[in-house]
């Protein structure tokens, strides 16, 4: 049976809103919009694992509840380039490669390069701001917004059952960069002719005021470069275009030439380069294998590696496992927000690089970095403006959703009409009016390696007893008709004890227990090896207050 087979049934002309991520977490953001028979989807990302999922890769949605109805899925609308909104599309199109995406011209360049290394070639729709498309059931306009990679959208879709403005990832930056602004202009409109249901980005919403320019951290990008005698090391995301192109302008107006660093960044600043997005002057980017070999005060280094992944450049050269070293007179610049969850693995890296030698400079001791999301008084703002009838926060821990519903109830909208949910949450609308109707269990589906789906939350939880506990197998041969230990108890564990002679004083009890079982009449492997667990387990509790995995083997000769 399928997640949906025990919803209650769509009503004619009623829409029907599901998140499968995004709320409650900061990552994998997708929703879906049925009406109709059709669906439509907004983003379709990742999120990245946390310490306590070891070897995990990447976080998808969980696709199940559409898995049998890719058929009905209209299009994808991609809000913007980053990660956590379109890093799961490859995932979803193994399953159908035809579902066609819709979204800006950066955006979906980024992520046609990124379906390539799958493999697949996509159906693809540009739109730009102002533009409305016609997909099935559903009326979509797209409106310009701000946030910290360029070409981001909102879009605005209509229904019979209603409308909803989905703000993707915003701000309100008044001096941006690009200068493309948030279309202000179009949200009054939009408010003016009636918002049924408002699912703004939560993101900052505890944060007072309003998001600080990103036109403030160029000069002190600059300041840092020009005050450092040796290299310089600039960690941020791959995708964040605005961040590389203050970082070439500063290294430009100190002499400077740029190497960047890692896969993706390359990937990512390539083509942003060639679609007009970042400014290059003629001869500031070299290969970083011709950079090793300039001086020190000639280079800086753009990588990523900004929220301290493993595998990551800044996390190698932390730990002294990639070809740029730094010492003293090295800086490294972390020009980026830290992520929930990742805090102990930056602050690993930026203690590793201190230790090294190198002046680390991060968000906490200078305004390198400014958020991409709108503050408390920007989302205040846009209630205002628009008057929407009701309001889901969106994007965002539960915290942040709170956050931003308390805002919208200071705004005058009604306790009733501010629905904060969690993932799974089925909303159904109706003649404008939005109510959750039903909640769908949601779960991870993990990415590990070339595997999808197959690990398990129980997978993960004899990981973590690896890594934090150790493992221990014992091996032993027992004669079935008197309970006699031919061979063993071998015992050998890692990650438990250095010396194994530890496990002296327990073999006189397993050969102990194993005799009385079998004189009992536990004669069987499965009944004896159980025997064997249970006591060693005993024993590595009571005596050294541990759960490691235990592994017993009992052969019957």
């Amino acid at each position: 049976m399928t997640k949906t087979e025990h919803l209650p049934k769509l009503a004619a002309g009623s829409m029907r809103i599901i998140p499968l991520g995004g709320l409650g977490e900061v990552g994998r953001n997708m929703a879906t919009f049925e009406i109709d028979g059709k669906i439509l989807i907004v983003d379709c990302g990742v999120l990245f694992p946390e310490e306590t999922q070891p070897g995990v890769d990447l976080i998808l949605p969980d696709f199940d509840s559409i898995r049998a109805r890719l058929d009905d899925v209209v299009g994808i609308v991609l809000t913007h380039g980053h990660e956590d909104h379109i890093g799961a599309v490859p995932y979803i199109l193994r399953l159908k490669p035809d579902i066609p995406l819709i979204g800006s011209t950066l955006t979906l360049a980024l992520v046609e390069a990124k379906l390539k290394e799958h493999r697949i070639k996509p159906y693809t729709l540009t739109v730009a701001e102002g533009q409305v498309e016609e997909l099935g059931p559903f009326s979509l306009e797209f409106v310009a917004v701000n946030h910290s990679i360029p070409d981001a959208l909102a879009v605005h879709i209509t229904t019979d059952a209603g409308t909803v403005l989905h703000t993707g990832d915003f701000k309100m930056d008044q001096l941006p960069l690009d200068g493309r602004l948030t279309d202000l202009r179009a949200f009054a409109r939009l408010g003016e002719e009636g918002i049924d249901l408002f699912m703004a980005d939560s993101t900052n919403a505890e944060v007072p005021g309003f998001t600080p320019t990103e036109r403030n951290i160029g000069p002190v990008i600059e300041d840092v470069i020009s005050r450092t005698k040796g290299k310089v090391v600039v960690a941020s995301f791959s995708s964040h275009v605005h961040r590389v192109q203050q970082v070439i302008d500063a290294a430009a107006a100190n002499g400077r030439r740029v190497a960047l660093m890692g896969r993706s960044m390359v990937r990512n600043m390539g083509i942003a380069s060639e679609l007009g997005y970042l400014n290059v002057p003629q001869g500031v980017l070299i290969d970083h294998k011709k950079a090793l070999k300039l001086p020190d005060n000639e280079i800086v280094f753009m990588s990523t590696g900004s929220q301290g992944e493993p595998m990551a450049v800044l996390s190698r050269i932390a730990s002294k496992t990639h070809a740029i070293e730094v010492g003293e007179d090295d800086t490294v610049i972390l020009a980026s927000s830290l992520i929930p969850g990742n805090e102990n693995s930056v602050f690993r890296v930026i203690n590793a690089l201190i230790k090294l030698g190198a002046n680390v400079v991060h968000k906490a001791n200078a305004n390198v970095h400014v958020s991409g999301h709108a503050a408390a008084g920007e989302l205040l703002y846009c209630y205002n403006i628009l008057q929407p009838r009701q309001v889901m926060p969106v994007h965002g821990e539960i915290r942040h959703l709170v956050a931003n519903a308390e805002i919208a109830k200071k705004s005058g909208i009604a306790d009733a009409d501010v629905l904060v949910v969690e993932n799974g949450a089925v909303i159904d609308m109706k003649d404008g009016v939005a109510r959750q109707v039903a909640q769908l269990d949601i779960g991870f589906i993990y990415v590990d390696g070339s595997t999808v789906g197959t690990i398990t939350d129980a997978d993960l939880k004899d990981r973590r007893i690896l890594a934090e506990e150790g493992f221990i197998s014992i091996f032993t041969v027992v004669e079935a008709a008197t309970g006699n230990i031919l061979v063993g108890p071998e015992i050998h564990a890692r990650g438990f004890a250095p010396d194994e002679a530890v496990f002296d004083d327990i073999i006189p009890g397993i050969q102990k227990a194993l005799k009385e079982a079998v004189e009992a009449g536990n004669s069987n492997s499965y009944q004896l090896s159980q025997v064997v667990r249970r006591t060693i387990g005993r024993w590595v509790n009571t005596k050294h207050r541990r759960h490691p995995m235990i592994i017993p083997v009992v052969i019957e000769a």
